[in-house]
C-alpha cells in the first residue's frame, strides 16, 4: 500500500480501465439492461456492506440520517437507476464509443440543471464551451442518422447522461450534511430496490437469463464501481479534481479501443469528429470549473 501511496498513478491508471471496461462487460449479459443494471447493484450493495456496517462511526451515522437526507437520498437513487438502464439499452443499440462519448456530456448537463434550478452562473466562457460539447453530440448523432437503431441507441445514451446529472446535482445538495461513504450506501441501497422492482414489474425474473447477467453484474460491481468510480474518490487525496476529471475522459478512449478489438468496432470520420469536440468541449468546461472554485 506504501507503494501505491508513493505511485498514485498506478491507482489513476487502474481507475480509467476499470470505468472503461463498464461498456465492454455490459455486452456480454444476455440478460435485459433492467437485469443487468440490478445485478451491478445488488453486487455494489453487497460488497459495500460489510465496510459500512463494520464501522460504529457509520453505523451510526446511519442510523442519525434525517427524513429529508433519506428522501434525497432515494430520489436520488432512481435517477442513477434510469441512468443505468438507460445507458445499459444504449449499448445494445449503438457503438461503445457512441455510447460512452455522448454519456460523457453529463458534465454540461449538471452545469446547465446548476443554473437553471440552483440559481448558479455560467460565464461566456463555459457557455462556448457547452455549446463545443453539443455540437459535438449533433455530429454523432447526425453520422448515425442513417441507421435508425444506432441514432436510437445515440438518443438514449444522452437521455442517461441527463439523467445522471439530476443524480449528481442532488448529491451535490445532500453530500454538504452526510458523509460520501454512508450518502453512496443509501443511494447505491435505492436503486438497486427500484431495479429489482422494475424487472419485477416488467415481468423479468432475475435469473431466467443464466449466469451472464450475475456474472456481469460481478464484474461491473468490482471493476467499474468499486476499482473504477471508488478509485478517483481515492485519488483525489493525491491529485486536483480537474486531474480527475480529465482522466475520466479517457473512458471512451479506452472503451472504443477495446470494442475495436473486441466487436469490430472501427469509428467513423464523424464519430471521430464529434467525439474531439464533446471531449475537448467537456475538458475545457472543467477546467473552466476548477479555476473558479
Amino acid at each position: 500500500m506504501k507503494y501505491i501511496e508513493k505511485h498514485p498513478m498506478i491507482m489513476i491508471v487502474v481507475g480509467i480501465f476499470g470505468i472503461s471496461l463498464s461498456a465492454i462487460f455490459v455486452r456480454y449479459s444476455d440478460a435485459p439492461s433492467a437485469v443487468t443494471a440490478a445485478f451491478r447493484l445488488l453486487w455494489t450493495v453487497l460488497l459495500q456492506t460489510p465496510v459500512v456496517l463494520g464501522k460504529k462511526t457509520v453505523r451510526q451515522e446511519l442510523l442519525q440520517i434525517p427524513k429529508r437526507t433519506a428522501l434525497l437520498s432515494a430520489v436520488s437513487g432512481l435517477f442513477l437507476a434510469i441512468h443505468f438502464v438507460l445507458w445499459f439499452e444504449s449499448l445494445a443499440h449503438t457503438t461503445v464509443a457512441s455510447s460512452t462519448t455522448i454519456v460523457c456530456t453529463e458534465v454540461i448537463w449538471v452545469s446547465l440543471g446548476f443554473c437553471l434550478f440552483m440559481k448558479g452562473k455560467l460565464s461566456l466562457k463555459a457557455i462556448a464551451a457547452i455549446a463545443v460539447t453539443l455540437v459535438g453530440s449533433v455530429l454523432i448523432a447526425w453520422g448515425d442518422f442513417g441507421s435508425g437503431t444506432q441514432f436510437y441507441g445515440d438518443i438514449l445514451a444522452l437521455l442517461a447522461a441527463i439523467a445522471v446529472a439530476v443524480y449528481t446535482l442532488i448529491g451535490r445538495a445532500v453530500r454538504k450534511d452526510v458523509s460520501t461513504t454512508v450518502y453512496t450506501y443509501m443511494v447505491y441501497t435505492a436503486c438497486a430496490a427500484v431495479l429489482v422492482i422494475t424487472c419485477a414489474v416488467q415481468g423479468l425474473r432475475l435469473f431466467d437469463y443464466g449466469w451472464s447477467a450475475v456474472i456481469v453484474g460481478f464484474l461491473l460491481a468490482l471493476f467499474s464501481t468499486i476499482l473504477g468510480h471508488s478509485i478517483f474518490s481515492w485519488c483525489l487525496k493525491y491529485f486536483s479534481p480537474s486531474f480527475i476529471s480529465a482522466s475520466k475522459l479517457c473512458e471512451p478512449v479506452v472503451a472504443a479501443a477495446f470494442a475495436g478489438f473486441l466487436f469490430g468496432e472501427l469509428p467513423t470520420a464523424m464519430l471521430l469528429a464529434g467525439s474531439v469536440l464533446i471531449l475537448g468541449g467537456v475538458l475545457y468546461y472543467s477546467h473552466l470549473e476548477m479555476k473558479e472554485e
